[in-house]
């Protein structure tokens, strides 16, 4: 997994343009203390592996002493792109080790599934545990060696740490490797660009380069990454000044790429945002803590129609989980405003892993006291939700807003991709174990929230933007609030594409609510196990959510995000009456990828329009509002799809829904408000 992340880092930034030899400019704090830790912990390994008594004996405090070195340097540098990530896999692995004894446990059904047996595990280091669902909770296994890749040239069982320490290196190399111009440089580069064009025009060419190599001398600069020189930039760092003399040496080659390819991809949005190291923080804890929710969710649907059998009790879940967007998205969003937004990250991350802890828990007792924990779930999130969207504008450039918002969702959506069809075959293949699916969930939030705590954001933007109308804000809590309703209000647009998706997003609702009873009822009676068709559905939709999302991000800034919006909701609309009428499994997951594209095409921007036109100290009482209308009409949706589909057939009620979105969209285009946004 490390061998991975270190060539998948190395080899992307290659492909971006990069050039191994700027590794030797970074500059990190406490190296010899990092140098240290590292010989102790794969000496103490080494020594353990080799039989030594005396090292045998004190294996614990050499561990711990190793891994608690180790971490020090980490912390110290995390504000680099992906040592953060670093940061939390080795305390994860750490936090095991302790709480083993000094090992690092292997469960053995995940052993076995990497197609490996006892006699594989050679090393001291290791420890096998058997199957018992226990084990996860009083040996912290959740964090051990638990992940299977049956996969022959890295066939092996690793944890979550490993997980994460191999893509944070990823992030950490990638950054190392690649150049990307600040603004000035950028400046200066282009003067220097006309120069060259005007000296060769005259023919006079005074740096004796050829054509090729003055062109790359104008584009490759050596980049620097430390303290007190120029480094990997967080949104407020301020570039150096000093004038740095053009490197005669070409880059690496990529075939294919001429230089000024190069350049234009070392300067796309995309990668920018991989160097930034409190987006990249950001982006891997949402990440993390989504793939967490994605098996958890399919596990409640399961289990509350496994034991009710009621379409019903299913939307119910749902319905407590979007509830409270109604009843309290703008107070919350107010509060918001008033607090810190890093804090406001960091505390609903770990109050959520406590909620969720509890569910297993509570379902054993009682199935239905998983409802009040769902709805005290989505309480929580509602503070998280408007405070993501705040900070965002102040860990990014404003002309990479569009694409940071993508790339959140692409992150979103890889949770789907990879998420859904394992949540739905763990949970058919499983299900006496679903409780391991809350704790797997419950330790996303915590390392989400370690993740967030890294988190370097400029000052709160008080100023109106262009196009926006600021309000003074009162003292008071009411006057606050009503402050937030009445800037959404006087904005046309703003207000227009929140009318506009209270409507459309209608069969969201019924999508959230019904597509597991739509599973079971249309492929349990082919033979299908209907819990894997949800997730796999799931998946389907979140693989075009991805794709979607990627796409949108590299040329979404040249469309007009009106128009965007409109062919969203007509796209998704139009296939999802189709995919309710159809019966034949693969049309329905192709049919689901669409939907998911469709997606894109709407949240993406609707979410930068409301980023770009409200002031930063508005922004979570906004937002609040929109999420209260928003998710308001979605949960009446839920609830009202689980009674139509009692009564007309699921089916049905997904078609009809699906029309009424198709046909939002069709309106919207005839209100200029959302046509020319």
């Amino acid at each position: 997994m490390l061998i991975g992340g270190i060539l998948l880092g190395l080899v992307l930034g290659l492909l971006a343009g990069g050039r191994l030899r700027n590794l030797a400019e970074i500059q990190l704090r406490w190296t010899g203390l990092l140098v240290a830790a590292l010989v102790l912990r794969f000496a103490t390994e080494a020594a353990l592996n080799a039989g030594i008594d005396v090292v045998e004996a004190l294996r614990l405090p050499l561990l711990v002493a190793a891994f608690g070195l180790l971490l020090i340097p980490l912390w110290a540098n995390r504000t680099y792109p992906g040592l953060s990530l670093a940061f939390l896999g080795v305390l994860s692995n750490g936090l095991v080790i302790l709480v083993n004894g000094g090992y690092m446990p292997i469960w053995e059904p995940a052993l076995a599934a990497a197609g490996l047996t006892s006699a594989d595990v050679t090393r001291s280091f290791h420890v096998i545990v058997d199957p018992s669902a226990q084990d996860f909770v009083g040996r912290l296994l959740i964090l051990g060696d638990v992940i299977p890749v049956p996969i022959s040239f890295i066939q092996n069982v690793y944890s979550l740490g490993d997980l994460f320490l191999g893509l944070g290196l990823a992030f950490f190399l990638f950054a190392g490797v690649v150049r990307v111009p600040t603004p000035i440089e950028e400046q200066q580069d282009a003067d220097l660009r006309r120069r060259l064009a005007a000296d060769r025009a005259s023919g006079y060419r005074p740096s004796g380069l050829t054509p090729g190599l003055e062109q790359s001398a104008a584009l490759q600069r050596p980049t620097v990454l430390g303290a007190d020189r120029q480094r990997l930039a967080g949104p407020g760092a301020t570039p150096a000044l000093a004038a740095e003399v053009p490197s005669a040496r070409p880059p690496i080659s990529i075939p294919g790429l001429s230089p000024d390819a190069v350049a234009r991809l070392r300067r796309h949005p995309y990668v920018r945002l991989a160097l930034n190291g409190s987006f990249s923080a950001l982006w891997s804890g949402q990440l993390i803590s989504l793939f967490g929710d994605r098996v958890h969710q399919v596990a409640i649907a399961a289990i509350v129609f496994v034991l009710t059998g009621s379409p019903i009790a299913v939307a119910l879940v749902f319905v407590s989980a979007t509830l409270p967007n109604l009843l309290f998205g703008p107070i919350a969003g107010t509060l918001v405003d008033r607090w810190d937004h890093r804090e406001v990250l960091v505390v609903s991350d770990i109050l959520r892993a406590a909620v969720v802890f509890i569910m297993p828990i509570a379902a054993t007792a009682n199935i239905w006291l998983v409802y009040p924990l769902a709805f005290l779930l989505t309480t929580i999130s509602i503070f998280f939700r408007p405070a993501r969207v705040a900070i965002l504008p102040r860990l990014v450039r404003e002309d990479e807003l569009l694409t940071a918002n993508s790339a959140l969702w692409i992150g979103e959506t890889l949770a789907d991709v990879i998420g859904f069809p394992l949540a739905g075959l763990f949970v058919a293949l499983v299900a006496d174990a679903v409780s391991i699916a809350f704790w797997f969930d419950g330790a996303t939030y915590l390392a989400s929230a370690l993740l967030l705590s890294t988190l370097i954001p400029r000052p709160v933007r008080s100023e109106a933007p262009t196009g926006a109308r600021s309000e003074g804000g009162g003292v008071g809590f009411r006057e606050e609030l009503l402050t937030g309703w009445r800037f959404l209000r006087n904005d046309s647009v703003l207000l227009a594409n929140t009318l506009l998706a209270v409507v459309a997003q209608l069969t969201v609702g019924v999508l959230i609510g019904q597509t597991a009873v739509f599973a079971e009822h249309v492929f349990g009676e082919q033979g299908f196990d209907w819990r894997a068709v949800y997730g796999f559905i799931e998946g389907s939709q979140g693989a075009g959510n991805l794709i979607g999302g990627f796409v949108i991000g590299l040329v979404g800034a040249r469309l007009a995000k009106g128009r965007m919006i409109i062919a969203g909701y007509i796209v998704l609309g139009l296939l999802t009456t189709v995919m309710a009428l159809s019966g034949n499994l693969g049309v329905v997951l192709s049919i689901a990828f669409g939907i998911g594209i469709a997606n894109m095409l709407f949240i993406i921007p609707s979410q930068t329009l409301f980023q770009e036109r409200t002031p930063g100290n508005l922004i979570g009482r906004v937002v609040g509002f929109r999420f209260s209308l928003v998710f308001g009409a979605m949960t009446l949706s839920i609830g009202l799809g689980g009674v139509l589909a009692e009564v007309v057939g699921v089916t049905t009620v997904i078609a009809a829904f699906g029309l009424v979105t198709a046909a939002a969209g069709v309106v919207g285009w005839f209100v200029p408000a959302v046509r020319e946004a």
